[in-house]
């Protein structure tokens, strides 16, 4: 469980500071006070009040961790033309230290139009087949950001034993099989349909087949798909859920995405989020992909590819 500090004039401030580090929602700590504060004399020799807050992570559908904040150049807000907003004053850094910082400063701006016109050298020498190239890469993009169906949404109605197909009774054989070799039985409910067999386990101590993040639950849904498809001419997709834990995660997500596009709109910087398979990715894109302000794409390679938003 992720667990920081935070300061304020007073609890309120210091608790909503801590919330502003952490991205999250009251509802999703735990808030302890550390320290009240004191205002001091005439101002002076206060003390600050301090607060601990960490993240709730009992239920693994919230085991998220925070993403991080990139600042990309190409990606900052541009400033609003109307009233200039008053600069804050800023604390005097070292001379050694404004001295690197300009450095580096200077060297990004040289380095920028360098790499736009290697960038448009490229284009124009690769002609079609760069434009051919960029056409996909968007096409695979937009398809990402493209919501699948969600069949597990249907509320689930187990089917009648004696109308199970014999894949659907070599399934639940199978998965039970896992679980008990893993010494957490569980009673299994099935639901087949034309599209795909849904299975819910019920038991004690359901976060062991969760595992951190949904890992264990994906693994033992993944070797059930590749037993019951074995030989299979067409293939049958396996849903395996326990405690609603899915819809949660779904859920989990969504909120994430919408609270993280609000930290870039604030801060002007693109967020990195954490890497995540392909199905927690679509969710994160469908989720802002009417947002009119900011945009998502993925980077990386698997299973390190990771979710990252940008102002528009």
């Amino acid at each position: 469980m992720k667990s920081i500090e935070a300061t304020g004039k007073t609890v309120k401030d210091a608790i909503r500071n801590g919330l502003a580090e952490l991205g999250c929602d009251s509802d999703d700590v735990d808030i302890q006070v550390v320290e009240m504060g004191s205002p001091g004399l005439f101002g002076m020799f206060g003390k600050p009040a301090k607060v601990r807050l960490t993240v709730k992570a009992d239920d693994p559908a919230l085991d998220i961790e925070m993403p991080v904040l990139s600042l990309d150049a190409g990606n900052a807000r541009k400033p609003k033309a109307g009233k200039p907003k008053a600069e804050k004053p800023r604390a005097e850094k070292p001379a050694k230290a404004e001295a690197a910082e300009a450095e580096t400063e200077e060297a990004a701006a040289e380095e920028a139009p360098k790499e736009k016109k290697s960038r448009n050298r490229r284009r124009r020498k690769g002609g079609a087949k760069a434009e051919a190239v960029d056409a996909v890469e968007t096409d695979e993009e937009q398809s990402i950001a493209t919501p699948a169906p969600v069949i597990e949404h249907e509320p689930f109605v187990a089917t009648a034993e004696d109308t199970l197909s014999d894949d659907a009774k070599k399934a639940r054989e199978f998965l039970a099989g896992l679980t008990e070799r893993m010494n957490v039985p569980v009673e299994i409910e099935l639901m087949e349909t034309a599209e795909q067999l849904r299975m819910q386990m019920a038991g004690e101590n359901m976060s062991l087949l969760i595992g951190r993040r949904g890992e264990t639950l994906d693994a033992l849904q993944y070797l059930t798909s590749l037993n019951i498809n074995r030989g299979r001419e067409e293939y049958l997709r396996i849903s395996i859920d326990t405690e609603n834990y899915r819809a949660k995660r779904e859920e989990a997500l969504r909120k994430l995405a919408v609270r993280m596009a609000g930290r870039a709109k604030k801060s002007g910087r693109r967020v990195a989020l954490e890497p995540m398979n392909p199905y927690e990715r679509r969710i994160l894109h469908s989720a802002l992909q009417n947002d009119p302000e900011v945009t998502t794409h993925s980077e990386g390679e698997e299973p390190y590819r990771r979710v990252i938003i940008t102002l528009k």
